[in-house]
């Protein structure tokens, strides 16, 4: 798919990844790109469409479904974070929150979007995950889980939506330079170039995105023996600490 010429839509548009993927878009010619966000004032890139569009909401998508009708490529971005492991006390309670936002969300406007992707030639959807889906630690332990079956939907999707031409594509980061990322002391890409690597691996016709070093290094260590993922993750923070 060509990112020149699309009509494209990014939920949590208004800030991070998600405004750096608007950004990067219309430099690369997209032909409108919709900036969704809770609250669309709170979105100040020129250029794009402000678009209300909460991904907890049923109400929400399927009005921007209506006010939409045009995409072709859908960014599922929109996600939050909790700190934390498997027994704080609040896990449960941050585990669904979490995940109503980083799997039903995408899973949402997904099914929502599906057939007017397939009207308007098929198009893409881009799910941003995260090498959380692969490496989970008590740092963001509620998190990954919510990313790692953000992972399964995007495989999912991508069998069920290739008989209408539909590109299902994963992105696998570690930390980003954002808001989101802000707290944690750790080695950060910066959101342009993750958007940048994300965009060509698109155009190349691609269904998974290992963005940065890190999550290269952890996925290439997934096929290997059982042990060596634990000592891979404790090679990482180790560096990280010391970096």
């Amino acid at each position: 798919m060509k990112v020149a010429g699309s009509i494209a839509l990014v939920t949590g548009a208004n800030r991070g990844l998600g405004l750096a993927f608007a950004r990067v878009l219309l430099e690369k010619g997209a032909a409108k790109v919709y900036a969704a966000a809770r609250k669309p004032e709170s979105v100040t890139l020129e250029g794009v469409a402000p678009l209300k569009l909460d991904v907890t909401r049923d109400d929400d998508v399927t009005a921007a479904v209506r006010a939409t009708g045009d995409v072709n490529l859908l960014i599922n971005n929109a996600g939050i974070a909790k700190p934390g492991d498997f027994l704080a006390a609040n896990a449960i309670e941050d585990a669904r929150e979490q995940f109503e936002v980083n799997f039903v969300g995408p899973l949402r406007t997904a099914r929502a979007f599906a057939p007017v992707l397939a009207k308007n030639g098929g198009g893409a959807i881009i799910n941003v995950l995260s090498v959380a889906s692969w490496m989970n630690n008590s740092l963001l332990a509620t998190y990954g889980a919510s990313k790692s079956a953000a992972w399964a939907l995007t495989n999912g999707l991508r069998i069920q939506l290739a008989e209408q031409g539909t590109q299902v594509v994963g992105l696998h980061a570690g930390f980003i330079d954002t808001d989101l990322a802000r707290s944690i002391d750790a080695p950060k890409s910066s959101p342009d170039e993750i958007v940048r690597t994300t965009l060509a691996a698109l155009e190349r016709g691609e269904g998974q995105v290992l963005a940065d070093e890190i999550s290269r290094l952890v996925h290439r260590n997934l096929s290997g023996d059982f042990p060596a993922y634990f000592q891979t993750t404790a090679a990482l923070r180790a560096k990280a600490a010391a970096e």
